[in-house]
């Protein structure tokens, strides 16, 4: 058999190497192949179903491959939770997480499974409201001052409802509680949306909920609002002051979500998510929407979700231990 000349050789083995890296290139980029999950620990109708169904849609004419919305509800979010964590983490299974799920969950309930930072990949940043004090009409007070004095007089207290264990709302009742001696009984649901219909009906009278989830219906005055957790009052509500101007600044927080998937999610695919997310946030629809719900938002990338995410984390659980333990004495 005769030589390959040298030049010939030099040539074929080029041409194989461009070959490979072409090939790589492509496995590198053939994600995704089929529908992609985003869970959702709250059922449909909410704030963090909003944002799931929202990131969904955009992902979806982005990436060209579905992204569908499963909403799996269950103490506040513990079950979603869990499923994610333990999910394959190959870029098809992800979450709709945040402050309930992976901050104030945690903090309150210690028979959690999983760790909120070594169990996830945090990708990208969707944002949050304020939460409203809110009460159903026929309890015929108009204001947090008038709401304190009732209940101080109430020895049994009052029920509220909040989006479900670990949320905000349940957090800001419970440090309120525990502040100021007034009895308040969680009635935690699986989300706002179901809340508040309960709220308007009347069958239970104290909300502690989004603002985004009550807007409406503060508007149409079928739910009287009486304080906020902002960090300075609404343009939608001006008249309504923060927990803060009443004397609560630990009570200054949104609920805000963002996007997760189990741990060591490929660097690429976090990347190219985060960059979707990111441009989705600045449409005009996302910001119609922010407006409309005094969403507080920020473009974070991956890195900066994760800092953001134990920021929360060492700002939150100090806090909640010396209200949990104020309770237990």
């Amino acid at each position: 058999m005769l030589p390959v000349p040298p030049r010939i050789l030099l040539s074929s083995l080029v041409t194989a190497s461009l070959a490979l890296s072409v090939f790589a290139a492509r496995a590198d980029n053939v994600w995704p192949e089929r529908p992609v999950r985003i869970v959702v620990p709250f059922s449909a109708g909410g704030a963090a179903d909003t944002f799931g169904r929202f990131a969904a849609d955009a992902l979806s004419n982005a990436f060209g491959k579905q992204f569908y919305v499963e909403n799996k509800v269950g103490a506040g979010g513990q079950i979603a939770s869990e499923d994610v964590a333990r999910a394959k983490p190959d870029g098809y299974t992800l979450m709709v997480s945040g402050i309930p799920t992976h901050v104030l969950g945690p903090a309150m309930n210690k028979t959690q499974s999983f760790d909120p930072m070594r169990n996830f990949t945090h990708v990208a940043f969707f944002g949050g409201a304020p939460n409203a004090f809110v009460l159903y009409p026929g309890f015929g007070v108009g204001s947090f001052a008038g709401f304190m004095a009732q209940a101080k007089r109430e020895a049994a207290g009052f029920e509220y409802v909040s989006a479900g264990v670990g949320t905000v709302g349940n957090w800001v009742a419970e440090y309120l509680a525990a502040k100021t001696g007034i009895k308040l009984n969680h009635v935690p649901y699986k989300g706002g949306a179901n809340a508040v219909l309960d709220l308007i009906a009347g069958r239970v009278e104290v909300g502690m909920l989004t603002y985004s989830s009550v807007s409406a219906q503060i508007r149409a005055g079928a739910l009287v609002p009486l304080a906020n957790s902002a960090s300075a009052r609404l343009p939608q509500m001006p008249e309504v002051p923060t927990f803060r101007e009443l004397g609560y600044p630990e009570l200054m927080a949104t609920t805000w979500f963002a996007l997760s998937g189990p741990a060591e999610l490929p660097p690429d695919i976090v990347t190219r998510l985060n960059h979707e997310v990111v441009k989705a946030m600045a449409s005009p629809q996302m910001r119609t929407l922010i407006d409309q719900d005094a969403i507080e938002t920020k473009a974070m990338t991956a890195p900066e979700v994760t800092q953001f995410f134990q920021s929360e984390i060492d700002r939150w659980q100090p806090i909640i231990a010396r209200v949990m333990k104020t309770k237990s004495e």
